[in-house]
């Protein structure tokens, strides 16, 4: 049997020393979610190692995609956030497997508090082997 994982790696800029503190504590303190996750069960928080406002954000190897749009989203609302973040994906699994591997990228619109897009390759691949012109 093979195993899944989820990886990315990415940056949310904060703007602040004191936006910093605020998002880790929304990191570490935010009640489970309907499922019962927590923010530390679906990706690890980093501060900047520098005493700058980009934190770093990155899976352990099951990384949940829906966990950080919605921490992020979260950021953006309590640290009144503006403009476009995104961050890019990949899916693989412990040994070759058919469905095993891919990708994808999203963007969150911080200013309106919302997911603004999303793709994945498997869906931009099977478009085109289907006649599609390969826009997501």
């Amino acid at each position: 049997m093979a195993d899944y994982y989820t990886h990315f790696s990415c940056t949310l800029d904060v703007g602040n020393h004191p936006h910093v503190e605020q998002a880790l504590a929304l990191y570490a303190n935010t009640p489970p979610n309907e499922d019962g996750l927590t923010f530390p069960d679906g990706f690890r928080l980093e501060p900047p190692a520098d005493g700058g406002s980009e934190l770093w954000i990155h899976d352990d190897g099951r990384g949940d995609i829906e966990l950080l749009v919605s921490f992020v989203l979260l950021c953006a609302e309590t640290l009144f956030l503006e403009g476009r973040w995104g961050f890019e994906y990949a899916l693989t699994a412990s040994r070759p497997l058919l469905d095993g591997f891919g990708g994808g990228a999203h963007v969150v619109d911080l200013s309106n508090r919302t997911s603004h897009s999303w793709t994945s390759t498997s869906d931009w691949l099977a478009g085109v082997l289907t006649g599609g012109d390969g826009h997501a």
